[in-house]
């Protein structure tokens, strides 16, 4: 708030003033003190008049229209009147005795109401002079009343009574009170339902202690409002809003309660404002708001949020305190008086006075100052101090103009500040005036005056309008840079082009124009007529220049346009609650229009001044500017916000954007967080204002490359109309684009257009206006339709239509000759329709009709063009329905339908022609019947089984299965069974039939673990041991498989020891392998089985070493029994075993092997007559004698003897020195006896031995020395000849792999026939010399023994000498 006044005077000093404020205008402020006079005031503090009168002033008022003020004073008469309009006093002699103590005038009518202190009334009326004199209306002193807005009057008197009388005096009603009252007034208590607003409450505070509230209507039963005692006394109560009360307290506290019957009595916001007292309380309607004072200050409430202060104002130089408050009517100013006679005066509210041009504004700060400023520019603001309270403001560019009445004072914005020009008088009292750079126009009394601002000549460049009075009275007007607008009664909005002051457009409206409001550009502008509808003025828009505002708001006070681009065609219309944010889209499919975007709630008391960019500078009551953002422009905001918008806000601000074509920033708000459907309604948008590069953007940034293409298609188009059709056929609005198709330079393009949508009816009538060469071809293509939807009549019609018996048209006229032909059947005329459908090339017109026939029961003809038509199932079908056999029989090779066959094949079989009936059923895949056929009729179970194992289901099985046991042919049926993958149901048939062996046997390896088990189950209850033993193998059952494996009898011992070896292989069980060992080794039973088991199971658990001992141990008794041959083929297998098994092989094995083999070779070498191999080997096994123990002698006997025939007479020498050793002598052989003799008593020479190199270092060693001298190797020994092996002479038998001389093995082979080792039959042809023997040296066996190895074997042959004597 800023004080506007203070009045002090010595008469008043010390003293409470008395004082009144005008009433409606509040111009004028009546004072009195002390003294014996009234002083009066202007609005500024200024003394207008002052009134003396005989004695103090005891009441004053003004009338309802501030005009009259009527004064009272002590110790007289008479009224005092004052008028304020010609500044004059009068008296009126009131003609009461007593000396009188209240005045007050009625609200609605000029008469006022005088009390006395005895209790009489007067009233009077100005207008007639009439006194009414009333006696005895109380008994003691009127001290309060109050006028109702129905004339009523309420007194309240010392006396302690209430009285309510109407306009002539007359009681109406007296109520009694519990005390003395005060503060009367008239109001409306808040109801449900009100049935009128009328003022029927009346309300009195009671001894300052209780508020009462009467009805007029019902005295008697009024409501008593008592407070809490800490508040103190009612100091004071206004009525406001809706049945309101706010009750100001002595102790500081403001209580608000409301008068509703539900809520009387409760305290809604009690407040303890002022800490010590409270003096007043006022309350401003028009400002909404209240004030208080008390404590040396006071405070304003706003009266919807009065917990909250909105201005405190303290009086530190105040020591006796504050008084009383009052507001004028229309809440601008507010006095307080003092307790030491002063009174202050605060402006709460300036008049909203500002203009604005361009950026710039001129808006009143103060009741003498108005501001000029231009933020947008960055300019500093000027204050004006002007000479008078003005009624208008105009700014201009360089000017500023402000008045009241006639006058009007001009102002020139100069670099420092401002220059005052001149004043200037109009003829009549300014309604409005506009200023431009040089001219300034003024409405007047239906005129509008233009005048020169600056000139030394103004009155010859001064212009009226209009020019004839006849054109109507102007009710409004503008001025732009170039132009003058002005709005008449009669409808007229001319505009004047300033520059030569010619009219250069008018526009004629329905009504009366009362504002207009044009663009910075002056080229468009919006009015309002008398109707309060808006309208937006385009004329250079020659189709449609006047285009009406959609949801105008019939409360809109002013227009602003958008300053910041003034040709985006935004613009903002307000009211004091909201503005409205409108957009001008001139450039679209559909022409000019303006929409709607959005509104924005104002403030309390703002007045839009400027836009600017999405953002209102807005006057204030308190002389200040604000800024507004407006909802509609809050896209603008969302580059700053750095939280994420909320999806509803982002589509708001994504439609606001494009409602304002804002599209550059709709694209970022796309970019930033939009969807496919965002970007969708972006590129729709575009479409919509024709911006087709724009729009392709936005599609190709979304990969909508099919509106890429088709925009891309038309982007060139330069005809505005034909591109506008393009588009909206893209936006699917068909009507609008064939219009604008039609208005452009092709107008051909709606005729395609409404082809494409199969639009028939509307393509026909376009092509009879455009392009009656198209008729048959649109003609056909709605035939088509028409076809479709069942009505014919219109399809032949048009089908007939549509020939053009042009050979170039010719598909086209046949695709109408099979419309007719369609047609023709569907109305009834077969017979032609069926043979146009013959003669036409198309099969698939014959189908149709065929289709048609046989839905109208024409089975005959149906059938026939079917069968032309080549759609032989269709035809046979219906030859079916005919009985017609026998077209059916010549039909049937074409026929691939199963049911056509089917019904074909029962017909055959009824007639006993079986083999037809069984291959119709197969053709008609009717498997069950051919099976049927086959094995009831014909006899032929081999194609019943072959189509069974193709196409199997368990009744086909269950079919040729009972045929099978009805020849008591068990073993057939169930191998069919099992081949049908039928097993359980095998199994219960063999399980049934004692064919469980033949079911095991054909299930072989294909069953799964069920099958197997269960046939181990049947087997083990049948006490088949064996059997049961390998399906319990197979199923996985080891240890119930090795139980019966050892529980079978001797004839299957062999067999099954085998199969539990395999058994305990595959369980890889310890206690199974033990189980099985025990069994072999005879602890079970006392029978000791082969070895060979042994070693077969030591092989199968990889214990090789066990094996080899096995082996070994195996060998031995085949030696000792004398069998040396069986002894070599078991080390020899199992020797091959374990090199299979990759197994390491002991030297004992190596050892025997070598031995046994030697001796084979031996008797080889002996029976091919080669003597000095066989006595190498002899003497070689000489040196083993001991492995030979029932063959001692025969072996030396035979050395000595191929010794002697070979040339090697000392080893003949000393093998025959041992034979005649005692234990041996008696057991030689008698014919060679004195042979041995006679060798043992001549000793000699054995031939040289061929030395030969070793294999491995090259060092020379006799032919059958095994170990090598130099590199102690064992030397690989030729399975031919027992001698070592030559690196340059090597072979290997090709099925054992042992080394061979290829030279010997190649000699051998020629005689023999079989490798001497394995005795597998070898052909020298198979034999391959082997040039790199280095993979095969590492085949090392023992060698022949040294001197001291001989020597221990003659200990050896001697000991077993002995040993045999024994």
């Amino acid at each position: 708030m800023k004080k506007v006044f203070t009045l002090a005077d010595k008469a008043w000093a010390g003293s409470n003033l008395l004082y009144k404020w005008q009433k409606t205008v509040g111009n004028f402020i009546a004072v009195a003190g002390q003294d014996n006079s009234v002083k009066i005031f202007d609005r500024h503090g200024q003394k207008w008049t002052e009134l003396n009168l005989p004695g103090r002033c005891v009441g004053m008022d003004w009338d309802k229209d501030g005009d009259i003020l009527a004064v009272i004073a002590a110790r007289s008469r008479s009224i005092f009147l004052w008028d304020a309009r010609v500044n004059k006093s009068s008296r009126i002699n009131s003609g009461m005795r007593d000396q009188m103590s209240l005045i007050l005038w009625s609200k609605t009518s000029p008469m006022f109401a005088v009390g006395t202190v005895k209790g009489n009334l007067l009233i009077y009326n100005q207008q007639t002079s009439g006194k009414i004199p009333v006696l005895g209306k109380h008994t003691q002193k009127i001290t309060c009343g109050c006028w109702s807005a129905q004339n009523l009057l309420a007194l309240g008197s010392e006396d302690n009574t209430l009285s309510i009388s109407n306009h002539k005096g007359d009681t109406i009603t007296r109520t009694t009170l519990c005390g003395e009252p005060n503060d009367i007034n008239f109001s409306v208590m808040k109801t449900d339902e009100r049935s009128s607003p009328a003022e029927s409450t009346v309300s009195v505070s009671v001894g300052k202690k209780i508020l009462m509230l009467f009805n007029v209507n019902d005295p008697e039963n009024g409501v008593e409002l008592t407070f809490q005692r800490r508040y103190g006394n009612i100091v004071s109560y206004h009525w406001y809003g809706d049945g309101n009360i706010l009750v100001g307290f002595s102790n500081g506290y403001t209580v608000n309660i409301s008068t509703h019957l539900r809520e009387i009595g409760k305290e809604l916001y009690p407040a303890h404002n002022h800490k010590d007292s409270l003096n007043s309380v006022a309350i401003s309607s028009s400002l909404n708001m209240a004030a208080s004072c008390g404590d040396n200050s006071i405070m304003i409430h706003d009266l919807s949020e009065l917990k909250d202060n909105t201005h405190v104002v303290r009086f530190d130089d105040e020591t006796k305190g504050l008084d009383h408050l009052s507001w004028t009517d229309d809440g601008q100013l507010l006095a307080i008086s003092t307790q030491k006679g002063t009174l202050h005066g605060f402006l709460t509210m300036l008049p909203i006075l500002g203009d604005s041009f361009g950026t710039r504004l001129a808006y009143l700060t103060s009741p003498l100052e108005v501001t000029v400023s231009n933020q947008v520019e960055g300019e500093t603001p000027v204050a004006i101090e002007v000479d008078i309270e003005p009624t208008f403001i105009a700014v201009g560019p360089y000017h500023v103009a402000v008045g009241m009445n006639k006058r009007a004072w001009f102002y020139a914005l100069v670099e420092n500040g401002f220059k005052k020009l001149k004043d200037f008088e109009c003829l009549g009292t300014i309604a409005s005036m506009c200023l431009n750079s040089n001219y300034a126009a003024a409405l007047f009394e239906g005129k509008v005056q233009l005048h020169l601002i600056e000139g030394h000549e103004v009155k010859k460049q001064m212009k009226s309008f209009p020019d004839d009075d006849r054109n109507g009275q102007i009710l409004c007007h503008a001025l732009t840079a170039d132009y003058l607008y002005y709005g008449t009664d009669s409808g007229n909005v001319v505009c004047v082009l300033v520059e030569d002051l010619r009219t250069v457009s008018s526009y004629s409206h329905s009504v009366g124009v009362r504002k207009v409001f044009p663009d910075p550009a002056g080229t468009r502008l919006v009015i309002i007529d008398e109707k309060n509808n808006g309208f937006l003025l385009s004329p250079k828009n020659f189709k449609d220049p006047c285009i009406e505002l959609p949801n105008f708001s019939p409360t809109i006070t002013g227009v602003l346009w958008d300053n910041w681009h003034a040709d985006r065609g935004e613009f903002v219309a307000y009211d004091k609650d909201k503005v409205y944010t409108y957009s001008l889209h001139e450039t679209t499919i559909y022409g000019p229009r303006v929409v709607l975007v959005g509104s924005t709630t104002l403030l309390f008391s703002q007045k839009p001044l400027l836009m600017y960019n999405g953002a209102l500078t807005c006057q204030t009551a308190s002389g200040k500017t604000s800024e507004v953002a407006l909802s509609t422009h809050s896209f603008l905001r969302h580059s700053t916000n750095t939280s994420t918008d909320l999806p509803p806000e982002f589509s708001m601000q994504l439609t606001q954007a494009l409602m304002l074509k804002r599209f550059h920033e709709a694209w970022d708000l796309c970019k930033s967080a939009g969807s496919d459907a965002d970007w969708a309604e972006l590129g729709k948008t575009c479409l919509l204002h024709m911006d087709v590069d724009l729009a392709i953007q936005v599609y190709h940034n979304s990969e909508n490359m099919d509106m890429v293409l088709s925009l891309q298609a038309i982007q060139g188009t330069v005809d505005m109309n034909l591109l506008a059709g393009h588009l909206a056929r893209v936006l699917e609005d068909y009507n609008q684009a064939q219009n604008l198709y039609l208005s452009s330079n092709c107008p051909v393009a709606a005729l395609e257009m409404r082809r494409d949508l199969l639009h028939w009816e509307s393509a026909l009538m376009l092509a009879e206006r455009l392009a009656k060469d198209q008729i048959p071809f649109v003609s056909k293509e709605y035939a088509v339709h028409f076809e479709l939807i069942g009505d014919y009549v219109n399809a032949l019609a048009h089908y007939k239509r549509g020939m053009t018996r042009n050979k170039k048209f010719q598909e086209h006229d046949e695709a109408c000759q099979a419309g007719i032909a369609r047609m023709s059947i569907r109305m009834g005329d077969i017979k032609k329709g069926a043979a146009q459908a013959i003669r036409h090339p198309s099969s698939v017109l014959k189908k149709v009709c065929g289709a048609i026939l046989e839905s109208m029961n024409k089975f005959a003809e149906a059938a026939q063009l079917y069968e032309k038509g080549q759609y032989y199932d269709k035809a046979a079908s219906l030859y079916i329905r005919c009985e017609n056999w026998s077209k059916l029989g010549d039909l049937l090779p074409q026929v691939s339908s199963p049911k056509i066959h089917l019904q074909y094949a029962k017909a055959k079989e009824a007639d006993g022609k079986y083999e037809d009936a069984a291959r119709a059923y197969e053709s008609a895949k009717d498997w069950d019947n051919v099976i049927r056929v086959l094995l009831v009729h014909l006899n032929n179970p081999e194609d019943a089984v072959r189509i069974v194992m193709e196409t199997p289901s368990i009744d086909r099985v269950k079919m040729v299965t009972g045929f099978f046991l009805r020849l008591n042919d068990e073993s057939s049926a169930i191998h069919f069974l099992v081949l049908c993958k039928y097993n359980d149901e095998a199994f219960q048939l063999a399980a049934q039939r004692g064919k469980m062996e033949v079911y095991a046997d054909i299930i072989g390896s294909e069953g799964t673990q069920e099958d197997y088990q269960n046939i181990a189950f049947y087997f083990e209850g049948g006490w088949k041991h064996l059997q049961a033993g390998k399906f319990f193998q197979k199923c996985g059952l080891y240890s119930r498989a090795l139980t019966n494996f050892l529980k079978c009898s001797n004839t299957d011992d062999n067999l099954a020891v085998e199969m539990a070896i395999e058994t305990v292989r595959q369980a890889k069980d310890s206690s199974m392998t033990n189980q099985l060992i025990d069994y072999l080794m005879g602890e079970s039973d006392d029978k000791p089985k082969d070895a060979k088991y042994l070693f077969r199971l030591y092989m199968v658990l990889q214990r090789h070493k066990e094996a080899a001992r096995t082996a070994i141990i195996i060998a031995r008794e085949e030696q000792c029994a004398g069998h040396y041959c069986n002894a070599h083929k078991v080390l020899f297998s199992m020797y091959m075993e374990l090199r299979a098994q990759k197994a390491k092989i002991p030297m004992d094995m190596t050892t025997n092997l070598m031995i046994y083999h030697s001796y084979k070779l031996a008797k080889l070498h002996r029976d091919r007559g080669e003597h000095l191999k066989a006595g190498h080997m002899l003497i070689r096994l000489s040196n083993y004698i001991n492995r030979f123990p029932k063959h001692v002698v025969p072996i030396l006997t035979g050395a000595v003897i191929e010794c002697h025939r070979s040339g090697l007479r000392d080893s003949a020498y000393r093998l025959a020195a041992v034979l005649m050793r005692p234990e041996y002598r008696d057991e030689i052989d008698k014919k060679y006896r004195r042979t041995i003799e006679w060798f043992a008593r001549r000793p000699g020479k054995d031939l040289e031995e061929e030395k030969t190199p070793c294999p491995f270092c090259g060092c020379k060693l006799p032919q059958n020395e095994l170990q090598c001298y130099s590199c102690k190797n064992n030397v690989p020994y030729c399975i031919a000849t027992g001698r070592h092996m030559l690196k340059e002479d090597w072979s290997e038998c090709p099925h054992c792999e042992f080394p061979a001389l290829y030279s010997e093995f190649t000699l051998l082979l020629k005689t023999e026939g079989v490798c001497p080792m394995c005795s597998e039959t070898v052909r020298v042809k198979q034999l391959k010399k082997i040039s790199d023997c280095s993979q095969c040296v590492h085949m090392k066996l023992p060698s022949s023994l040294t001197n001291r190895e001989m020597h221990t074997g003659i200990k050896e042959m001697t000991k077993a000498g002995m040993e045999n004597k024994k």
